[in-house]
């Protein structure tokens, strides 16, 4: 299995350069860094860390509007065009143990279209976190699923890996969500194509270097989207009609 980790940075100078080798030490899987115009240098970092690992480090410099759901849909574009069985995502702060890798990029193999690295699949897996940000993340989730109908436990992660060829069928073109509600959309429209979604268990390390991106608008976007992807895409239509709808 060929796997390529797409890795999303802006201001990620500290995380990178250690984040690169723990990845590239899972054989089979190469790197796609999408810098978003990072102002502390990261995408100098991510080019010299390409120049390194040659054909196994590449690198993206993105321009235009800013966000990780922008950045991520330029990334998947991308990763949708190469030879990858398997598409990861995973945050540069290092909170994605690479070490999970091995197992995510297994259970893609053995036939789901999707794997969500989930916090939350036995307990509650997440190490550095205050009471009130798990408490807030248990509510968001139970909220989601309430909304949508999702039977995912941890609809927000941002762990994941792609079947590339599932991923292809998505229609990236279309999403404008940013922030939680990104990981969110993505996994309703999967839900919705009648992709093959599991949970892999994972522990979520807080962020180890730099500040936290988490804003009050992206909290205020991930408790709007549920109810936005219901009315869009209609809770109630049948597969074939979204299939259809989306393959236009």
């Amino acid at each position: 299995m060929k796997s390529l980790v797409v890795v999303p940075t802006y201001n990620e100078r500290e995380n990178l350069p250690r984040l690169v080798p723990e990845i590239l030490a899972v054989p089979g899987t190469e790197v796609l860094v999408v810098d978003d115009q990072s102002p502390d240098g990261t995408g100098a970092i991510a080019d010299a860390l390409a120049a390194e690992h040659p054909g196994r480090v590449h690198v993206m410099h993105r321009t235009g509007r800013r966000g990780l759901g922008v950045s991520y849909v330029d990334g998947f574009t991308r990763a949708v065009q190469t030879d990858a069985d398997v598409v990861v995502q995973m945050d540069a702060d290092r909170s994605h143990d690479p070490q999970h890798l091995p197992a995510m990029i297994a259970a893609a193999g053995a036939g789901a279209d999707l794997v969500v690295g989930s916090r939350y699949l036995h307990g509650i897996s997440v190490v550095n976190w205050p009471l009130r940000r798990i408490v807030l993340s248990l509510f968001a989730n139970w909220y989601i699923r309430a909304v949508t109908g999702l039977g995912v436990r941890d609809c927000t992660a941002g762990y994941r890996a792609w079947r590339r060829d599932a991923l292809a069928r998505l229609p990236l073109d279309r999403i404008r969500s940013e922030g939680y509600s990104f990981q969110v959309e993505m996994t309703f429209l999967a839900t919705t194509l009648g992709f093959r979604v599991v949970e892999s268990p994972i522990i979520f390390i807080e962020r180890r270097e730099g500040a936290s991106k988490l804003s009050s608008g992206i909290l205020i976007e991930s408790l709007l989207a549920p109810w936005r992807l219901v009315f869009r895409h209609g809770r109630q239509r049948s597969h074939a009609a979204e299939v259809a709808e989306y393959n236009s």
